[in-house]
C-alpha cells in the first residue's frame, strides 16, 4: 500500500471543487483500496500518545466562522478497534491511549471525503504527542511500517508550510511568500535526493523555518509519512501550489 501525505489547506476545500481536490479524487483511482486507514492529522496534536478506538468515530467540526454547508458535511465512516490495538502494539513499550471520545477531525475528513467519498472503509486516528520532538516522532513513525503490508493506508493532513498570521484570506490569488517558496522547495529537494534525517531536522533552516513552520503539527504528519519509505522506492509529488501566499498545499506519495 502506498503512504500518502497531503496539504489540506483551508477546511472549504470539503465542500468545494477545485485543482488541490481534483488532484486528491484522481489519487484514490490510481492507488489501491486501503483494508483501513490510519490517519495522522495536525489538528490532533495533545500530550501523549493516543490513538482512537470507537466503532463509529464522530465527525469532528474543529473550526469557526464558516459556512453552515461545511457544518453540515458528515464522514460516517467506521472505526477499527482492531486498527488501533495493531497499533498500539507496534508501539509498544511507547505507551498509546486508546481514546474513545475524539472520533475524526477536519484534517482527516476534509481530504476523505474527496479521496473515499463512499466513507466504507474503517478509519482510525493517530494523535501527535506533542511532548516529543521530531526525531522521536520520526522514531516512531518507523515502527508503522508493518502497515503498509496489512493493506492499510497511512496517511498524514498538514501542511509542509502554514502560517495563518500571514495568510491572505479571500477568493484572489496571490503570489507565495519567497520565504514560504524557498523553505517548501528545500523540502521537496531533499525528499527527492531521499535525504529524509534533514527533512526530519527542517529547522535547521532557521528563519525560513520559524515562518514556514511556526508551530509543528502541521509539518509533523509529513515525517509520519516519509518513514514509511523503504530503500529505492519511488516519491512522488502528485499536488502542488500555494493558498493565500503562506499555506503549502503540495502532496507526497511513497511508493
Amino acid at each position: 500500500m502506498p503512504a500518502l501525505f497531503l496539504g489540506h489547506g483551508n477546511p472549504m476545500n470539503a465542500v468545494e471543487g477545485n485543482a488541490w481536490t481534483q488532484a486528491w479524487e484522481r489519487l484514490a483511482g490510481e492507488m489501491p483500496r486501503p483494508r483501513a486507514i490510519l490517519s495522522v492529522s495536525a489538528h490532533w496534536y495533545v500530550p501523549g500518545g493516543r490513538v482512537t478506538g470507537e466503532e463509529r468515530p464522530r465527525t469532528i467540526h474543529d473550526f469557526g466562522g464558516f459556512p453552515r454547508a461545511l457544518y453540515e458535511v458528515q464522514y460516517p465512516a467506521p472505526g477499527s478497534p482492531e486498527l488501533a490495538q495493531r497499533v498500539r502494539a507496534l508501539f509498544a513499550p511507547q505507551p498509546v491511549h486508546l481514546d474513545r471520545q475524539w472520533g475524526l477531525d477536519h484534517g482527516t475528513w476534509a481530504v476523505l471525503v474527496h479521496l473515499f467519498p463512499g466513507a466504507d472503509i474503517p478509519v482510525v486516528q493517530l494523535g501527535i504527542d506533542e511532548t516529543q520532538a521530531a526525531h522521536e516522532h520520526d522514531r516512531l513513525a518507523r515502527r508503522l511500517r508493518p502497515l503498509r503490508e496489512e493493506g492499510v493506508l497511512v496517511l498524514g493532513s498538514g501542511n509542509v508550510v502554514h502560517n495563518l498570521h500571514t495568510y491572505v484570506w479571500g477568493q484572489r490569488a496571490v503570489q507565495p511568500y519567497e520565504w514560504a517558496l524557498r523553505f517548501e522547495s528545500t523540502i521537496r529537494h531533499w525528499i527527492s535526493a531521499h535525504h529524509l534525517d534533514q527533512v526530519v531536522a527542517y529547522e535547521a533552516l532557521g528563519a525560513d523555518a520559524a515562518l514556514a513552520a511556526p508551530t509543528p503539527e502541521h509539518f509533523l504528519p509529513l515525517l509520519y509519512v516519509l518513514a514509511q519509505h523503504a530503500s529505492g522506492e519511488p516519491i512522488t509529488f502528485p499536488v502542488e501550489g500555494f493558498d493565500g501566499g503562506s499555506v503549502s498545499m503540495l502532496g507526497v506519495r511513497i511508493g
